[in-house]
């Protein structure tokens, strides 16, 4: 087939320690140059971070919200491409044969979206990237809801949740027909434009809403599972910028239910596993247990991050739930840095 023209999509905001990697493997891609779009939303970037997209001959956008998601919806208004990937700045695509592997199973024509399988694992990179790449998820209380996306070495499979699913060799197939889904959405996932023009973008674009909406209109989507990963280098070796960006996770959650914003109902899709995972915590055992697993299962040490993930995110969430039913309102974006 014609291989498609590309719109990447990445919302920045002080992303200089972080985004000439991700452009670096985007520019190298064995793929045709001139069917590649490049779109930064920038939040208010004061650091280098421009610099380096003029480098790589981004377009450059204004993002006045300045948050990922307010950057998404902003980009995807403007990209031109018969699709459109959504790339965070701290990606990496892992091979130059990332981009014509992600588009080929668009051949089906029934297929709306792919996304990578898995998070790369690299033992070169900081244990806190190689604790989460090995997890599959980047919040481990989805371990205990099961709507995670990538592979995870505790379970040996990309999801907890129950989906038809056909195996297409490089890729799977799932059908998607009911509630909750996966977080499907983000960290290299690819979709058609004139699908996307079909979900509900406003000022906001949250990563799972986008296929609630289609699968609230349609009554099922089909995407497809690229058996590839995606490096996501997250939080690198500082612990309070995990502490920091799952505080701000919780916070928007709480700010947006508020507005009645978000496609998704957290506390009423997942209420039974979030209690569950509150006592999984208190038993203290099972968390022990995960992390001996994830040990045994991987030889790597990041593996002892595992209960501080946990307990932390424990406990983070509950102050935040709290705070965000006396006074609901989004993390601050001041002196933000990537």
């Amino acid at each position: 087939m014609a291989l498609p023209n590309i719109s990447v999509v990445i919302p920045v905001l002080n992303a200089d320690s972080v985004l000439e990697k991700c452009l670096h493997s985007i520019s190298i891609q064995d793929y045709p140059k001139e069917k590649i779009e490049i779109i930064i939303a920038d939040g208010g970037s004061t650091d280098k971070t421009l610099e380096i997209a003029k480098k790589f001959k981004a377009k450059i956008i204004n993002n006045p919200l300045k948050t990922g998601e307010s950057g998404k919806a902003i980009g995807v208004k403007k990209a031109t491409g018969d699709l459109v990937a959504l790339i965070d700045s701290d990606n990496i695509l892992p091979s130059k044969t990332w981009l014509k592997k992600m588009v080929k199973p668009f051949t089906d024509k029934t297929i709306i979206a792919s996304e990578p399988i898995k998070y790369t694992y690299r033992k070169k990179d900081s244990y806190l990237t190689r604790y989460f790449a090995s997890l599959g998820m980047n919040d481990p209380i989805c371990l205990f809801t099961g709507n995670y996306d990538r592979l995870c070495v505790l379970t040996g499979k990309w999801t907890g949740l129950n989906f038809k699913q056909v195996n297409k060799g490089e890729y799977i197939k799932v059908i998607l027909d009911h509630e909750p889904i996966p977080t499907i959405g983000a960290n290299g996932f690819i979709i058609q434009r004139s699908t996307l023009s079909q979900a509900k973008v406003g000022d906001y674009l949250f990563d799972i809403d986008v296929l609630i909406n289609l699968i609230r209109k349609k009554g099922q989507v089909n995407i497809a599972k690229v058996k590839v990963g995606i490096v996501h280098t997250f939080v690198e070796d500082s612990q309070t910028k995990f502490f920091r960006k799952q505080l701000r996770r919780i916070k928007d959650m709480s700010f947006h239910k508020s507005k009645n914003s978000r496609a998704i109902n957290w506390e009423g899709s997942y209420l039974a596993e979030i209690i569950w995972f509150q006592v999984q915590c208190l038993l203290v055992f099972p968390i022990l247990y995960q992390t001996l697993k994830g040990l045994l299962k991987t030889k790597d040490t990041a593996w002892l991050f595992h209960p501080v993930a946990c307990y932390s995110t424990w406990l983070i969430y509950l102050y935040g739930w709290t705070e965000g039913k006396i006074n609901p309102s989004e993390s601050s974006r001041h002196k933000w840095r990537q």
